[in-house]
């Protein structure tokens, strides 16, 4: 009878622990993708990776640009004692084609995913499903591709100050689970500055990211539309005695916090690239070569602990 009671009251534990086990588990909310990289890159012939140097003049001309990148670990979730890599690797090519005119220049920018994986795991009351593909054996579509035109304001294309403004519409395209888009149109409005004092060269943006998805109860998922900031800064250095061929040097430090809990401690990234570019500036057909490496500075909502990119650019302002 005693063997008996002490079997029912042990059966009696266990069929509670697993209860509470399931309820805990059925609490658990299944967190969505989104678009997790932050590296909203230049249109095609801007110069640098991030900033615009608002060089555009003459007639009808154009650009091309492809350019590759990697970076470790822009998805970090924790709830303070437990901490979950989502997104580990993360590799895309990003394509450009711009038409320009005058002060004037209108594009069209596809971002192809190469590489994106991590660790799938539960965070608080969050299950997080890691992406897991790559080229060989589960390629992705093209992830957002984006429209943009900007225009140069104020300013020639080589005086101390230029002033500039830009517009971006995100087209929802890819797949929420490989955090390569927020299933949602996006737009982006940015004020854009330049400038170039002998052999001193900078660009600057202000502007704010229209993201309508919300997901801020999830750990380190976007808080609604975002503050952009950013500022580029570098040398100018001849490398032949006529001046055509020139090198680049300096850094970009660009950024973002969700407009709802700003500048939270959580809800910005800020992040640095040390960049090198070589490029031609005679008349014609130019071409740009460009080399960044670096990281988050304060590594939150999507800025990698490192990331290296590299990029080519074709163009010519005054085609026919």
């Amino acid at each position: 009878m005693r063997n008996s009671r002490v079997c029912g009251l042990v059966f009696a534990v266990v069929l509670a622990g697993a209860s509470a086990f399931a309820t805990r588990a059925d609490a658990q909310q299944q967190a969505q993708g989104f678009a997790v990289d932050r590296l909203y890159m230049s249109a095609p012939g801007g110069g640098w990776f991030v900033m615009d140097d608002l060089d555009l003049h003459g007639g009808l001309g154009g650009a091309m640009s492809m350019t590759t990148g990697y970076a470790m670990k822009p998805l970090r979730v924790t709830d303070g004692s437990h901490h979950l890599a989502v997104v580990s690797d993360q590799a895309i090519t990003d394509f450009g084609f711009a038409v320009t005119y005058d002060r004037w220049r209108l594009y069209l920018n596809l971002d192809a995913p190469l590489l994106s994986k991590g660790q799938s795991g539960t965070v608080g009351d969050y299950r997080l499903t890691a992406p897991s593909f790559d080229l060989g054996t589960h390629p992705d579509t093209i992830s957002d591709p984006r429209i943009g035109v900007d225009a140069r304001l104020l300013g020639d294309p080589r005086s101390a100050f230029r002033l500039g403004a830009s517009a971006q519409l995100f087209v929802p395209n890819g797949n929420r689970g490989d955090y390569d888009t927020d299933g949602t149109f996006r737009g982006m409005l940015r004020m854009l500055a330049a400038g170039d004092h002998r052999f001193v060269t900078y660009a600057a943006q202000l502007g704010v990211h229209i993201r309508p998805l919300d997901d801020a109860p999830t750990p380190g998922s976007p808080q609604g539309s975002e503050l952009l900031f950013g500022v580029a800064a570098g040398v100018r250095l001849p490398l032949s005695r006529d001046g055509g061929t020139v090198v680049v040097v300096g850094p970009e430090l660009y950024g973002e916090t969700a407009l709802r809990s700003f500048f939270g401690t959580t809800a910005t990234g800020l992040e640095g690239l040390l960049t090198g570019r070589l490029e031609t500036t005679t008349r014609g057909t130019k071409w740009r070569v460009k080399l960044g490496s670096g990281g988050g500075l304060d590594p939150h909502f999507g800025a990698p602990e490192w990331r290296v990119v590299v990029g080519i650019e074709i163009f010519d302002h005054n085609a026919l």
